[in-house]
């Protein structure tokens, strides 16, 4: 039986990191010079859904995507954040 994702940012991540043309030293990085200390096998296993993000790496992640914090999460989720209209 498959384990569930520990996150659910983790393809939103992989998808905004290629569509930038980041790779994942690249993501890496920009986190870095963001003030959070994360290794590329990190970005890895997040972006496989297997390691937890917390709300405070979840702002690292989008300061470092450029992104909106919001961008990271599934569709069905913006739309319940973004809310009618």
């Amino acid at each position: 039986m498959p384990k569930a994702p520990k996150n659910i940012v983790g393809p939103q991540v992989r998808r905004l990191r290629n569509a930038s043309g980041m790779s994942q030293n690249a993501l890496a990085a920009a986190c870095q010079r963001c003030g959070w200390d994360i290794e590329r096998d990190t970005i890895s296993k997040i972006e496989g859904g297997r390691r937890w993000v917390g709300d405070a790496e979840l702002l690292e992640l989008a300061k470092a995507l450029r992104r909106p914090v919001v961008d990271l999460f599934p569709a069905k989720v913006q739309a319940l954040v973004r809310g009618p209209g």
